[in-house]
């Protein structure tokens, strides 16, 4: 239970128990006063597991709470690609060794998506080209046949560039498209609009690589798109991916194995989340409707400015807000407020659970029960715990039903046991799933999707199959114009005259988001800035240097790395450091503004434009 200041870290220990009382007592009386929806919960991906990632949303939902908005990661991506496909399907990575073209776009492969990669080595060892598309040299791309530096959130020109050689020079599969597509014509004079030049100038990739590219793409066959969630968070970012994300179809690359794209294979999990989740519950609660839903990417907006009610509660779990979401001061303003009752379940101590009133030991991934699904391949897991649960640590379940008896919540659901929760999952008609036993899962720990006759290849799109309202891949030309983020160099020219580089927050090597943030070896690498030399002249640094990275909203301060990482205009920083552990409590969510994607309601963290400059010995 805290003891000083908002902010300051300090707790005297108590029970459980006393925890238990004290929590239940605040949320009632909050909700008596304010109202259910003044309780917000807020949680991410600190655990994948669906039932202490999704389940306590039952909770939740009985106590009437504002629901959250998911939007921090994958949203924007998400929305873009259910626009074109109709379903959040993808290219198994078992396909990639049969690719004869591989491009990563936005994709830092090394980084994030590491299970991948065997099978791209694989296939460049057949004979495979390699090629990334990013505005950061990644480690991925320095290991890349070529690599294109392209302007951030300029992706959606570069997929109309794309387009327009490939159906200018009739390098499109004109049978798929004829069958499968929708809205090829308009595409046609939409793409007909960002010539080579045009789209040189919009991404700083040189007009004859824009040429080169389309062309090898379009001809290499198979070709497979490895997307990746970078492109989406920029103000372009949804559409960008509806895009690229129609290129397959174009070139008529779904039909074989090794060709298509991947950006998420997330929605082939047909589990029974209703079932788990329960938001019928929300008619039981004192509130008696759905709530009210809150973007988890405009935090601070609703810590500080959100009425009818105003945010009085807030229960975090999985997730760190006091580090990933983005325009932090505005954040912390919010989480200091000292009619904000903060409840947070933590492994270890983060910003976050600086701030907050309870504080409780959490298990991870290693002690308790859990059941994943994954956006990268189509194999369900379930995993035991392989160690005890440390001291007086909880599972996340295992809070949310004790809080629910103190709440006085009767409904037998809450009583529900792990394996009762994950045969409530696997109680699902879909053909991907139906059958699949917790037995099963027991035997073989991960089981993988029926998405084809076994030793077959899962070919989604080959013939169709499209779940848009037309059926067809929906090339949606009249939402496809570009026009370059706000917060960019070919933006707005008073930002632009302010803050002059445009700033990537990419994800670091050696940690995951602001997981192992306390550990020094990824400190050191968060404490970093790469930035061009030719920038690093104009402003006096030299590789080594402190830098101050500012703009409107704050500021933090980084260590000069002159690498040739990033060309002209651009600095980049991996993310995201721990603002406890930083000099000035700095990191790069200070300057990451809470502007919205143009679709899917997701943050545009790479959005975003700073100066540099030099800090004095």
């Amino acid at each position: 239970m805290r003891v000083g200041p908002k902010g300051a870290g300090k707790f005297r220990r108590i029970s459980w128990n006393e925890a238990l009382d004290t929590i239940a007592g605040r949320l009632k009386s909050v909700a008596a006063e304010f109202g259910s929806e003044s309780i917000l919960p807020y949680s991410y991906a600190g655990t994948m597991g669906l039932l202490n990632g999704t389940a306590p949303n039952r909770f939740f939902h009985r106590l009437g709470a504002s629901r959250l908005d998911r939007t921090i990661c994958s949203s924007a991506g998400g929305a873009g690609l259910m626009k074109t496909l109709g379903l959040r399907y993808g290219t198994e990575p078992e396909q990639f060794p049969h690719s004869k073209l591989i491009i990563a776009w936005g994709a830092s492969i090394l980084n994030t998506n590491v299970h991948l990669w065997p099978f791209i080595v694989e296939a460049r060892r057949n004979g495979a080209k390699f090629y990334t598309i990013d505005p950061v040299r990644t480690q991925t791309a320095k290991l890349a046949d070529r690599h294109f530096s392209i302007f951030p959130g300029s992706d959606l020109a570069l997929a109309l560039g794309l387009a327009h050689v490939i159906i200018g020079e009739k390098l499109y599969d004109a049978d798929y498209v004829a069958r499968y597509t929708h809205g090829f014509d308009e595409l046609a004079k939409r793409a007909g609009e960002y010539p080579p030049e045009r789209v040189a100038a919009l991404t700083g990739i040189a007009r004859t690589d824009i040429v080169s590219l389309a062309r090898e793409y379009a001809t290499t066959r198979p070709a497979a798109i490895r997307l990746g969630y970078g492109v989406q968070r920029s103000e372009r970012g949804g559409t960008a991916i509806r895009a690229i994300a129609g290129l397959p179809a174009l070139t008529g690359s779904w039909r074989e194995v090794g060709g298509g794209l991947q950006l998420s294979t997330s929605q082939a999990f047909q589990l029974n989340r209703a079932g788990l989740e329960m938001p019928e519950l929300q008619h039981r609660s004192p509130l008696g409707r759905e709530a009210r839903l809150i973007n988890m990417s405009e935090l601070g907006k609703a810590l500080t400015e959100l009425e009818a009610p105003p945010v009085k509660a807030m229960v975090v779990y999985n997730s760190n807000p006091a580090a990933i979401a983005p325009n932090q001061n505005l954040v912390l303003q919010g989480l200091r407020r000292e009619d904000l009752f903060t409840v947070v379940l933590e492994q270890f101590q983060n910003d976050t659970a600086d701030y907050a009133d309870i504080l409780l030991p959490s298990t991870t991934f290693l002690e308790h029960t859990d059941l994943y699904f994954a956006y990268g391949h189509y194999y369900l897991q379930l995993a035991r715990p392989a160690l005890p649960a440390p001291g007086e640590a909880k599972s996340n379940v295992e809070f949310f039903r004790l809080l629910a008896v103190r709440m006085g919540f009767d409904d037998n659901c809450f009583h529900d046991s792990d394996d009762d929760m994950i045969r409530t999952l696997l109680a699902s008609e879909h053909p991907f799933v139906k059958g699949i036993s917790l037995e099963q899962l027991d035997r073989e720990h991960s089981v993988r999707l029926q998405i084809s006759p076994e030793g077959g290849p899962f070919l989604p799109f080959a013939n169709g199959g499209f779940a848009t309202p037309s059926g067809k891949c929906e090339f949606g030309a009249e939402a496809l114009d570009y026009s370059p983020p706000v917060e960019s160099r070919l933006g707005s020219f008073e930002k632009k005259s302010q803050y002059p580089l445009e700033f990537i927050t990419a994800k670091a090597h050696d940690s995951m988001n602001s997981t192992f943030g306390n550990a020094s070896w990824a400190q050191r690498e968060t404490a970093v800035l790469q930035i061009n030399r030719s920038d690093a002249a104009k402003r006096g640094i030299e590789n080594g240097d402190r830098v101050r990275v500012f703009n409107g909203r704050g500021s933090c301060l980084l260590t000069a790395d002159v690498d040739g990482a990033v060309e002209p205009g651009v600095v980049s920083a991996p993310s995201v450091r721990w603002g406890k552990l930083a000099p000035e409590n700095g990191h790069v969510n200070m300057l990451t503004s809470d502007r919205l994607t143009d679709i899917g309601g997701g943050p545009t963290f790479y959005s975003c434009l700073v100066e540099v400059e030099k800090c004095g010995d």
